[in-house]
C-alpha cells in the first residue's frame, strides 16, 4: 500500500465489504464546500499545515472518491479496498493542491484518486498478468468501456470487427485485445443491479461514476464563470482605450493580432506594443483582484 501523507483526517472506518453500506451513508453527512470555504481551508493547510483544514477538505470529497471507485468494480476487487486506495489518492491531492491556480479541488484531486486506484488494481492483477507497456495498461483500463460502447459485452470471445475496432482505437494488436479480454473475463463481474442492502433497498449502479462533472461542480463552475466575466468587464474600465484595444486583440479574441499588425495600426514599434500589452495585463489583473476582494469573492490575505 502507498504511503499516506502526513495529513490527519477523520475518515469513517470502512470495515471491509460488510460495513460498506454504513460507510456510504456516513460520508453523505459531510457537507460540500463553497468555493470561498475551499480556498480558505486550502490556504490554511498550505501556509500553516492546519490538520483541521486538511480534514475538512478531505471529508468533503469522500463522496467523489466513492463514485470514482464504483467505476472500477468490474475488475473483481473489493469495493472497500478500491475506496480505501482512492482515499489515499485524495489525501495526496489535498496535500499538493494549490488554490491560487484557480480551479476546484475536485478537478485536481480526481486525477490523484484515479491514479491511486489504478495503481492498486495493477498491483493486484500483477504486471505479469496484464502486460507492462503503456499501451497494454491503456487497454486494460479501457477495454470494458469500449466494449460497452460497441454493445460487445457478451460472454466469450468478441466478434472480429469489435476486436479490430478496439485494437485500432487503442493502438494495440488484435491478439493483445483478444488475450486481454480472455484474462479479464475470468474476473467474475457482478450485476450493477445487485442491492446495496440485504433488504434490497438501493443498487450498486446508484454509485457508479458519471463521465461528466458532478452537479455541485457544474453549479460552482457556472457561478465562477459568471463572476469572472463580470469582474473582467468591470476591471477593463481601469484601462485607457489603447490599452484596452491592444490587450483585447492580443489575449481576448479567438484569432489574436500580431505585434506587427498592431504596431502598424498605432504607428509605434512592436516592442512598444508588447510593453503596453504587458502593462495593461498587469493593471487588469490588479483591478480584478481588488474587485474580487471588495466583493468578497476571494479572501483578503494579511
Amino acid at each position: 500500500m502507498a504511503n499516506v501523507p502526513a495529513v490527519k483526517t477523520s475518515i469513517p472506518a470502512l470495515g471491509g465489504e460488510a460495513g460498506l453500506n454504513r460507510y456510504l451513508s456516513e460520508i453523505r453527512k459531510f457537507p460540500l464546500l463553497a468555493p470561498e470555504q475551499e480556498y480558505m481551508l486550502a490556504k490554511r493547510w498550505e501556509e500553516h499545515q492546519d490538520p483541521e483544514a486538511a480534514a475538512k477538505l478531505v471529508t468533503s470529497h469522500l463522496r467523489l472518491v466513492a463514485k470514482i471507485a464504483m467505476g472500477y468494480r468490474g475488475y473483481g476487487l473489493p469495493v472497500a479496498e478500491l475506496i480505501s486506495e482512492g482515499n489515499i489518492g485524495l489525501i495526496q491531492g489535498v496535500k499538493k493542491f494549490d488554490a491560487e491556480k484557480g480551479f476546484r479541488l475536485a478537478t485536481y484531486a480526481m486525477w490523484w484518486i484515479r491514479a491511486s486506484i489504478q495503481e492498486y488494481i495493477l498491483r493486484s492483477w500483477s504486471l505479469v498478468k496484464i502486460g507492462t507497456t503503456a499501451a497494454q495498461k491503456k487497454l486494460f483500463f479501457n477495454l470494458r468501456r469500449l466494449k460497452g460502447k460497441l454493445n460487445a459485452m457478451e460472454d466469450g470471445d468478441m466478434r472480429h470487427h469489435h476486436v479490430e475496432k478496439i485494437a485500432t482505437t487503442l493502438g494495440v494488436t488484435e491478439d493483445e485485445v483478444i488475450s486481454m479480454n480472455r484474462r479479464m473475463s475470468m474476473g467474475g463481474d457482478t450485476s450493477l443491479n445487485a442491492p446495496l442492502r440485504e433488504e434490497g433497498e438501493g443498487e450498486w449502479q446508484d454509485w457508479l461514476t458519471d463521465t461528466g462533472p458532478l452537479q455541485d461542480e457544474i453549479v460552482a463552475d457556472e457561478q465562477e464563470r459568471g463572476q469572472r466575466h463580470e469582474l473582467l468587464a468591470s476591471a477593463m474600465k481601469a484601462l485607457n482605450d489603447r490599452e484596452k484595444h491592444i490587450l483585447t486583440q492580443r489575449r481576448l479574441v479567438d484569432e489574436p493580432e500580431t505585434l506587427e499588425e498592431l504596431s502598424q495600426q498605432y504607428g509605434i514599434s512592436r516592442e512598444r506594443v508588447r510593453q503596453i500589452e504587458v502593462r495593461a495585463f498587469e493593471k487588469l489583473s490588479k483591478a480584478m483582484h481588488g474587485l474580487a476582494i471588495e466583493r468578497k469573492l476571494v479572501p483578503e490575505l494579511t
